[in-house]
């Protein structure tokens, strides 16, 4: 049938500096369909878009490429960075809710648990012009066994966390949601528990691979529900 209209999406995230932790003001955010809009005092913005259109920033007049709607893995969470010179960038400290910029601040939260590591030979000694000396302290903490164990198992958990988040953030609900169209919640939710990637796939897949194997999960997920009990 003609005349009928394209999808519609809602685009939306945020601009930051290179580092990605700083938010850019007053960037232009345009559409091949014709929509504008710029972001606000932290980086965010919202741009209305048909499933055909592309997206593209602009910033003092330098815009970024261009990309494709289809090809954004979750229009809810668009982030990107944008490489500015320094004398354009104004000094602002803004907390936002973003993954990489809450783990910077995790690790310096946490810092001496992630600093952490168990004293050995090479730490204990030292080497100067009179001779091999020995570091008390060091020593000292050597023999500090629960102590040494509770700081290193609290450094695992905080990695875990880390990548935890991390494979939250890119598997997430709504880019689910998109790809397979599942709209009941607790089917939603088995399936997320089911088909989890681990952390090694999810940082080491690009964006293409990672939204196909959501597809291809899907379809093994459609086949097991298909399937008849105690089958």
């Amino acid at each position: 049938m003609s005349g009928q209209a394209s999808a519609q999406y809602k685009v939306k995230g945020h601009v930051y500096d290179s580092t990605r932790i700083f938010p850019v003001e007053r960037v232009t955010v345009q559409s091949t369909g014709g929509q504008i809009s710029m972001t606000d005092s932290t980086g965010a913005y919202t741009i209305y878009v048909g499933e055909k259109d592309s997206v593209w920033f602009s910033y003092l007049g330098k815009p970024t490429p261009k990309y494709p709607v289809l090809k954004i893995a979750d229009v809810t969470q668009f982030d990107i960075a944008l490489h500015l010179k320094p004398d354009v960038m104004r000094e602002v400290k803004i907390r936002t809710r973003n993954y990489k910029e809450d783990s910077i601040q995790n690790r310096r939260d946490y810092a001496k648990a992630f600093d952490f590591h168990r004293p050995s030979l090479g730490t204990m000694t030292s080497i100067t012009n009179s001779g091999v000396g020995f570091d008390v302290d060091e020593i000292i903490r050597l023999f500090q066994f629960r102590k040494n164990r509770s700081m290193e198992h609290f450094r695992q958990r905080l990695e875990q966390e880390e990548r935890d988040k991390f494979i939250d953030r890119r598997f997430s609900k709504g880019l689910v949601k998109r790809l397979t169209g599942i709209d009941k919640e607790d089917e939603l939710s088995d399936f997320m528990r089911r088909y989890r990637p681990t952390y090694e796939f999810t940082a080491g897949t690009s964006d293409y691979d990672f939204q196909y194997f959501i597809k291809i999960a899907y379809q093994e997920y459609k086949k097991t529900k298909a399937m008849p009990a105690g089958f």
